[in-house]
């Protein structure tokens, strides 16, 4: 997977028009971006306006999102991999990109531990079982017994290859000894309707992105893969509750930065982070989309990046799933 050198070089151009050096004491002096590597209206892209919106009023700049979706957020990420490292290019982090994918693809173009840091996951969502009302299905138990009734026919949505979406329902079929059939979606928006249609049957998803097709009862969340119901869907048992208490997910969603950022701009963006979930009306936002706020301090998310690799490549090694050239 490759990008256009001269596009990128573009890009980056039109986000740094001004070629000034950031320090923390100047630092932020103009709008910041964040490459957000999935599409608008995501659950990632949605948990993250709602922070950066508070974040931007603590740091006294703009946050701009760009977004830059494809290749389950590898185009996106690689860009900010390849920004300049001054503080005014950061990047939506998420597990696919970060993580995963380094076992999932041949050649990602970059390396997520060299290229990049975390300066925090901020958002860790509990992963919701949820079927088309069009299988009739109303208990993580009915699932189980008309996938194994039905190896590799039934189906469910995630928004790509190597998200955590994709390997929720890879780890979902290795415990409960089924097999089921993934499908990828470029726009995850297309999601929601083709789920309500029937055309794709299920979900091992974050909250936002099966919100549509449940209140409009197309679907039926069946479980939370969580230690806890949700308090967004508080009549959703729990995978515990439900007779599967060996399935247990979760995807997490953060902001990072290219290598070579100083450090104590670094800590400046992690501290405005950190501050701006303790924010009353930020977690109250959180909670309405199924996220719970998990911010961390610099030298905790490094370790905890390092730890989510290992995590990933064992789910991925056991599910046999083939490398993606």
């Amino acid at each position: 997977m490759k990008i256009n050198a001269l596009w990128a070089t573009a890009f980056f151009a039109a986000l740094t028009l001004t070629a000034d050096t950031a320090s923390a004491q100047s630092y932020p002096n103009r709008p910041i971006t964040v490459v957000m590597p999935f599409a608008g209206g995501s659950a990632s892209d949605v948990v993250s306006r709602i922070l950066f919106n508070k974040m931007a009023t603590i740091l006294g700049q703009p946050i701009i999102v760009e977004n830059k979706p494809g290749a389950g957020g590898n185009i996106g990420t690689m860009l900010a991999a390849k920004a300049p490292p001054d503080g005014y290019t950061l990047v939506g982090a998420a597990s696919g990109p970060m993580a995963a994918n380094l076992t999932l693809y041949k050649d990602l173009g970059y390396d997520p531990q060299k290229e990049l840091v975390l300066i925090s996951p901020f958002a860790s969502f509990t992963i919701v079982v949820t079927a088309s009302n069009k299988l009739g299905l109303t208990t993580i138990n009915d699932l189980i017994q008309r996938a194994t009734k039905e190896p590799g026919m039934l189906n469910y949505g995630s928004v790509g290859i190597g998200s955590s979406q994709h390997l929720a329902g890879e780890y979902f079929a290795q415990v409960a000894g089924v097999k089921l059939t993934h499908v990828p979606y470029r726009n995850i928006a297309q999601f929601g309707p083709d789920m309500i249609a029937g055309i794709v049957q299920l979900g091992f998803a974050w909250y936002p992105n099966v919100s549509g097709p449940l209140t409009a009862n197309g679907a039926t969340a069946l479980a939370v893969a969580g230690d806890a119901r949700l308090p967004v869907l508080p009549n959703t048992p729990t995978t515990a509750q439900g007779g599967l208490p060996q399935y247990k997910f979760d995807g997490w969603f953060g902001l990072g930065a290219p290598a070579g950022v100083p450090e104590d701009i670094l800590k400046r963006v992690n501290a405005a982070l950190n501050e701006a979930l303790k924010d009353g009306a930020v977690r109250a936002g959180f909670e309405a989309v199924g996220a719970v706020p998990i911010g961390l301090e610099l030298d905790k998310a490094r370790t905890f990046l390092a730890d989510e690799v290992v995590k990933y490549r064992g789910i991925i090694t056991k599910a046999g799933i083939p490398q993606i050239d």
